[in-house]
């Protein structure tokens, strides 16, 4: 990919993985996953959202790995990992499975969280047996599991059908992006970042969401667009907390209500004034104090020995 593809410099660099993995999914689908931080430490699997890769969530990496194993993995058509023809929310819960299948051991429990379409991918995997096997919490950021298009405030009109269609529209559009502009960067932060967002808060995030192919961008949008997932919210039965951003114009803060109130088993719900739908690169700190809080709460003694790795890990990827 000619497109540099993040940040290379300053706290949303990507830091370099204990460890590469090459996942293997149930249709084939060979996925990159990386593993941070001291083998035998409370473990910690994070899944991107729409357009983003594994460097998005550098923040969080760089402060949890120096205690956590963090796992993170591109989703199927992003970043590393390569596009197929399945396009599903079925996919991704595949997906999920397979990260832990190889990254965690046998019956080792995890703070599983989502950003975005990350979150998306653990309410279509509530219901998964390996995914029920490793969740000892979860944390969905900025997230919804219905009427992503009708609630989205991206293009500012009244809610109605004109507005929905043409988010529609927009959202899933093929136009390529281009290279990282001033304009494009305003673009971006508008529909996607809260207004006091800082200089290189935005850059970070305009890399990663250029970088994505656009082919890959459409059809997942498309994904979104048709997204019902209101029963894999209803299966979610572990520890769940909810954070997102009252600025929020992609997943505006109904959606959060909207899950706090479905959830069988939520903990508390996160709200973060000011900021928009790129929570864990606008909010760094929040985002990471809450993953330690949960981890503390529901993780911690229930590591592996030092030195425990599945048979499944397949490195070098």
């Amino acid at each position: 990919m000619s497109r540099l593809a993040h940040v290379t410099s300053g706290p949303y660099a990507p830091p370099v993985p204990s460890r590469s993995l090459t996942v293997v999914s149930a249709d084939g689908a060979r996925l990159h996953a990386e593993v941070h931080g001291p083998d035998g430490a409370p473990a910690v699997v994070l899944a991107h959202g729409w357009t983003c890769s594994t460097a998005f969530w550098a923040a969080q990496v760089r402060d949890l790995s120096a205690d956590h194993r963090v796992i993170t993995y591109d989703q199927r058509g992003h970043g590393r990992s390569p596009a197929t023809p399945a396009c599903t929310t079925e996919a991704l819960a595949d997906d999920l499975e397979a990260v832990l299948d190889a990254a965690l051991a046998p019956g080792e429990k995890a703070l599983i969280a989502g950003h975005s379409m990350g979150g998306m991918t653990v309410m279509a995997a509530a219901a998964r047996p390996r995914f029920r096997e490793h969740a000892a919490a979860v944390l969905l950021c900025s997230t919804g599991s219905s009427r992503l298009v009708a609630e989205a405030r991206v293009v500012p009109w009244r809610a109605g059908r004109a507005r929905t269609w043409l988010t529609g529209r927009v959202l899933g559009s093929r136009a390529p992006l281009g290279p990282v502009t001033p304009v494009a960067k305003r673009i971006l932060k508008y529909a996607t970042m809260g207004a006091g967002s800082a200089p290189h808060m935005v850059e970070a995030c305009a890399r990663i969401v250029h970088a994505c192919p656009r082919a890959a961008r459409h059809a997942w949008a498309a994904v979104l667009e048709a997204l019902d997932l209101d029963h894999g919210v209803r299966e979610l039965h572990a520890p769940t907390a909810v954070l997102h951003g009252a600025s929020d114009r992609l997943t505006p803060p109904v959606h959060a209500r909207a899950l706090v109130a479905a959830l069988p088993n939520c903990v508390g719900l996160t709200d973060l004034p000011g900021i928009g739908h790129m929570t864990p690169i606008e909010a760094p700190e929040p985002v990471s104090a809450r993953m330690r809080e949960l981890v503390s709460t529901y993780v911690k003694g229930a590591a592996p020995e030092p030195g425990s790795t599945p048979e499944q890990i397949k490195e070098g990827a």
